[in-house]
């Protein structure tokens, strides 16, 4: 029989329209199951209650304390990390009458392009992506920093993570990469902690300043809730909003003239004038060496009277640079960063003690 005439009909398979490029899938644990397996105590509940409250305090000018946001540009092996964490506990006593000490405890790290995503997404550091033990490893970290005493911030760079962990934040962070995101600005509104918006890498102050007009409002979007069903949650806004001068790719912005500008504009936009500084990257070009230069400047500014910095950010570990992953830990530095360079902890302490002169310097101006 010719094929062209037979009526014998061979329907064509439905062309696959879904999943096209998705090779893999994980379920992850709910994270009320994660939230139950690492518990928050009364007292853990407690700590982290009165460092917000702090925090707060010093964001509104009602306590003339600077808040040092210090510690590891990100988190790659958790034994160093609570090192750094009983370090700054060490010394807490020596500078709480000037500064309010907050470590930095990050998790997840933005990418241009390639790289090393953080201790969530890659907790072996061999490119296999356990984030379900990531999770883990993050939530248990900031528990025994909670149990030491020590607040911890983070940077918010995921929309779903934050449901296993932030409950445990004195402080969060929006990146440069991700301020100018209408999502980013909705999950900043339900956070609980503070949120600092870092200036995008452009360099934008009005950026920065829309997203934290934003997030001050209520929203209402589709989230993952407790569960781990998808749900929708209705915010009321997050009122402790506030900017990070971080530098841009034309250069730092942490002298007189562009505090002094960005005071400006948020005056203009009706915010409160009280601003963090970002020591780091495009303030110091990611070099760590100037990192204590940034700070001494920051430093001269607080101690001239200027009441308008509240904040400061510094990237430190145990020991001073950067080092390459190459072979998963085999081989790593221990106590060094894996990302950026940081100072190292000697360094770390000196500029602590000049920045809680600078408080000194200006409370007794102030007093005078």
């Amino acid at each position: 029989m010719n094929p062209s005439t037979s009526t014998t009909h061979h329907p064509l398979m439905p062309p696959q329209i879904h999943d096209l490029h998705i090779a893999q899938s994980e379920a992850l644990p709910e994270p009320r199951q994660l939230l139950s397996e690492l518990p928050a105590t009364e007292q853990d509940a407690a700590l982290i209650a009165a460092s917000r409250a702090a925090t707060r305090a010093v964001l509104r000018g009602e306590d003339d304390r600077l808040l040092v946001i210090v510690g590891p540009c990100s988190v790659h092996e958790p034994a160093s990390a609570i090192e750094y964490a009983d370090r700054l506990r060490q010394v807490t006593p020596d500078f709480e009458h000037d500064l309010l000490l907050v470590m930095r405890v990050y998790f997840e790290k933005p990418r241009t392009r390639m790289g090393w995503k953080g201790l969530i997404y890659d907790p072996s550091l061999d490119g296999q992506g356990d984030i379900g033990e990531g999770l883990r490893q993050a939530r248990r970290l900031l528990i025994e920093c909670t149990r030491r005493g020590v607040p911890a911030a983070s940077e918010i760079l995921d929309l779903v993570t934050p449901q296993y962990y932030a409950e445990l934040l004195t402080w969060g962070a929006i990146g440069a990469r991700t301020v100018e995101s209408p999502l980013h600005r909705q999950m900043a509104s339900a956070l609980s902690a503070p949120v600092g918006f870092k200036n995008p890498t452009h360099g934008s102050l009005t950026t920065a300043i829309d997203a934290i007009h934003v997030a001050a409002q209520p929203h209402r979007f589709p989230t993952v809730s407790l569960e781990g069903r998808a749900t929708v949650i209705t915010t009321t806004g997050n009122p402790d909003g506030h900017l990070v001068l971080r530098g841009d790719v034309n250069g730092p912005n942490h002298g007189a003239d562009q505090v002094a500008q960005a005071s400006q504009a948020l005056t203009a936009a009706e915010l409160s004038t009280r601003l963090v500084i970002d020591c780091s990257h495009g303030n110091s070009s990611k070099d760590p060496a100037r990192q204590p230069i940034v700070a001494a400047d920051v430093a001269r500014q607080v101690a001239g009277g200027n009441r308008d910095i509240c904040g400061v950010m510094l990237e430190s570990h145990l020991v001073a640079g950067r080092q390459d992953i190459v072979q998963g830990r085999t081989g790593l530095t221990y106590g060094q960063s894996v990302t950026d360079a940081c100072i190292d902890w000697t360094t770390t302490v000196g500029v602590l003690r000049d920045l809680a002169e600078a408080v000194r310097t200006r409370r007794s101006a102030t007093a005078g």
